[in-house]
C-alpha cells in the first residue's frame, strides 16, 4: 500500500477483550525494530471490557507530526459496534477490513471507501488454531494489507512482547507465528478474489 509522504494511517477497533491494542502495540514495536517511526494513541470504551476499544497508530521512515488525523489509509473493524465507531475514518483512499463474522449491516457499510474486504478471522482461529491468537490473526492482515512491517520484524516483536511465555511454552510459539502467518493468508485469499474459505470472502469495490 503507497501511502502518502510515506505515512500509514492505522485505526483498529473491537470489542474489549478482542486484542486490539496488542495488535497495534506489536506493529508498533515492529516498525521499531525497522528503524522507522511510530506513534500509538489508545482508546477504550467507558465499560473497559464491554466496551469498543480503538487504537490509533502511524507509522512512517520520517517523523510524525499531528497525533491525529481525520482519514486512515487503513481501518479494521472486528464488530459491528467498532464499525460504527469507526466509520468516520473511512475516506475514498481507506481499505476496510472486518471479520464476517461481525454483525454489519449493509446499510452501515462505508461505501465510500477505496476496498471493503472481509475475513473469517474468528471462525478460522476457532477451527484451525486457537481463539486466543485471534488477534495475531488480524495482526498478519493488517501487514498483508499494508506491508507496513514485514513478517520478520513482527515476529520479533512478538518475541519482545511474549517471549518469557514463549520460552515457558514453545508451542506457543509456533501458535503464535502460524496464527500471523495465516492472517496474511486470509487477507491475500481475499484481495484475490478467491473463495477457498465455506464463509464468504467477500470484496467491495
Amino acid at each position: 500500500m503507497k501511502t502518502k509522504n510515506g505515512l500509514t494511517k492505522i485505526v483498529i477497533a473491537g470489542e474489549g477483550g478482542q486484542g486490539v491494542q496488542a495488535v497495534a502495540e506489536i506493529l508498533a514495536e515492529a516498525a521499531y525494530e525497522e528503524g522507522r517511526q511510530a506513534l500509538y494513541i489508545p482508546n477504550f470504551g467507558v465499560e473497559q471490557r464491554g466496551g469498543v476499544s480503538v487504537a490509533f497508530l502511524q507509522i512512517g521512515d520520517r517523523s510524525i507530526g499531528a497525533p491525529k488525523f481525520e482519514t486512515a489509509d487503513i481501518v479494521v473493524a472486528l464488530s459491528g459496534r467498532a464499525l460504527l465507531r469507526t466509520r468516520q475514518y473511512v475516506g475514498p483512499q481507506t481499505t476496510l477490513i472486518y471479520d464476517d463474522l461481525a454483525e454489519v449491516k449493509d446499510e452501515e457499510m462505508p461505501r465510500q471507501a477505496a476496498q471493503i474486504l472481509s475475513i473469517p478471522a474468528v471462525e478460522t482461529s476457532k477451527k484451525e488454531l486457537h481463539p486466543r491468537v485471534f488477534n495475531v490473526m488480524i495482526l498478519g492482515a493488517v501487514i498483508a494489507a499494508t506491508g507496513v512491517v514485514t513478517l520478520d520484524d513482527a515476529k520479533k516483536a512478538l518475541e519482545i512482547r511474549l517471549g518469557h511465555k514463549f520460552e515457558q511454552d514453545p508451542k506457543l510459539r509456533e501458535l503464535n507465528y502460524r496464527a500471523l502467518e495465516r492472517g496474511v493468508e486470509l487477507l491475500e485469499q481475499v484481495m484475490r478474489g478467491g473463495k477457498e474459505h465455506s464463509g464468504a470472502l467477500r470484496a467491495y469495490h
